[in-house]
């Protein structure tokens, strides 16, 4: 067994550990390929198109008897997926810790999720609940790989160089939703020379995501390696393991307590973070259903996004050098306050506005999310990695649920999009708030670990 380092990192040469972070950053080059093209481009369109060829005369699907609007489905069926995520995460993060065992967790939550996105080819006619059913679960098990990915990161990097390698792990994960989504424009825009029509095409894209997911995810799980701290035991990942997860869980909630500092970050993060993950996942939504823009128009904006996304998370990231990880996040938020405002005013069939406030996204969406990862990887007091990563996880997708319900809702209500997009500025202006208020040096010091020069 290898003993852990003063800085966190497991006591090996830098010619191994710089494999295992290369093997890491190919987790996101694997799986972003379903938040891009599965989750931002295609699914919500398309479900919402289903869901409108199933809807009675008033423009109301009845799933269950409840009445909804078709064009509420998409991020209903998304918050759905947010809540059954918080009943697995916390649960699989305390396995995972107990056990030492992260890797088989990670296997089994990534071949669900792509096994769940390649059966999306399915997904036609008026089938819009085996739609939703399908985005819950990779939704879902996308989340729980997450908790067990992120939950590596401290035991791979050192604290000065963590904001570089959380950065370079967004930077892969928009290099391959850029190219996927290039593979995509020329299949979707081509597709009668295919012998495809429209949607099949569309069907061919969400399952080729999982397919993408379930190869490249292989990197990772042959890199990584699995840690126990000395004095673990082992036990199997049976009944006897998950019990003992729910009681480490408890065990955890009430440690947690420990570290409001910690609590107060991850409040911070839940509330900015909601937001992001709401635009992230409505835009498509937003610029075809209120904006009329055709599916070529968002899969070319989205593109652009990711294109952008890799400067931005590499630029933030060295941003975050010179001026701290915390000042370089709160400045994007103002960013996405902004962004909001623009996309309220967007006047309707001008792809060229689109555009350009898809070039605004993607340069502050990388380096959002990777410094706030890489920020709350020093709260993290040391061995509790994947329990603690679940919680953060948790707020990044886990209830990330009152974003998309508050945007539906406010469709359900209003009948416009422009309602539902401008009522996520609260989540941003109140998320630049609270994180305002966190001491970070002291956070990290409560931590019991060590404060970079710069944070």
């Amino acid at each position: 067994m290898t003993a852990d380092t003063a800085d966190g990192t497991t006591g090996t040469d830098d010619a191994d550990r710089r494999r295992e972070q290369r093997g890491w950053y190919f987790y996101d080059f694997a799986c972003s390929v379903y938040s891009t093209s599965v989750l931002t481009v295609f699914l919500g369109p398309y479900l919402t198109a289903v869901a409108k060829s199933a809807a009675d005369s008033t423009g109301f699907v009845h799933p269950l008897g409840v009445p909804i609007r078709a064009g509420a489905v998409f991020p209903y069926a998304v918050s759905v997926s947010v809540v059954v995520a918080v009943l697995a995460m916390p649960l699989v993060g305390a396995v995972a810790d107990r056990t030492g065992r992260k890797k088989p967790l990670l296997a089994a939550a990534a071949y669900l999720g792509a096994t769940a996105t390649a059966g999306m080819f399915f997904l036609d006619g008026d089938r819009y609940l085996l739609g939703a059913f399908l985005l819950i679960v990779a939704n879902a098990s996308l989340s729980v790989s997450m908790v067990l990915y992120n939950a590596f990161l401290p035991q791979i990097a050192g604290p000065e160089e963590r904001d570089t390698v959380s950065s370079r792990g967004w930077a892969f994960g928009y290099t391959s939703g850029a190219l996927v989504l290039v593979l995509n424009l020329v299949l979707y825009t081509g597709h009668e020379s295919f012998g495809l029509t429209e949607s099949e095409a569309v069907r061919v894209c969400l399952a080729s995501a999982g397919v993408w997911w379930g190869a490249f995810a292989l990197v990772p799980l042959r890199r990584l390696r699995d840690r126990r701290t000395a004095g673990d035991a082992a036990p199997a990942l049976g009944a006897g393991a998950v019990g003992a997860g729910w009681r480490q869980l408890v065990a955890t909630l009430k440690d947690m307590r420990r570290h409001p500092l910690t609590l107060s970050f991850l409040l911070a993060y839940l509330v900015y973070n909601d937001g992001v993950q709401t635009v992230i996942s409505q835009a498509s939504v937003y610029g075809s259903e209120e904006l009329g823009l055709d599916q070529t128009t968002l899969i070319t904006a989205v593109l652009l996004v990711q294109v952008l996304a890799v400067a931005g998370a590499l630029g933030m990231g060295r941003l975050a050098r010179s001026h701290g990880a915390k000042r370089t996040i709160l400045g994007s938020l103002a960013v996405w306050t902004l962004i909001l405002a623009a996309g309220y005013l967007l006047p309707p069939r001008t792809p060229l506005w689109f555009y350009a406030l898809a070039a605004a996204i993607g340069l502050v969406l990388g380096g959002s999310q990777a410094l706030s990862r890489s920020l709350y990887s020093h709260l993290v007091p040391r061995g509790k990695e994947a329990e603690y990563f679940s919680a953060y996880e948790m707020s990044d997708r886990g209830l990330s649920w009152l974003g998309p319900l508050v945007f539906g809702l406010a469709f359900q209500l209003t009948g416009s999009y422009r309602s539902a997009i401008i009522s996520l500025v609260i989540f941003f202006a109140l998320g630049f708030v609270l994180l305002a208020r966190v001491p970070v040096r002291r956070a990290i010091a409560e931590a019991g670990n060590p404060v970079p020069d710069r944070i």
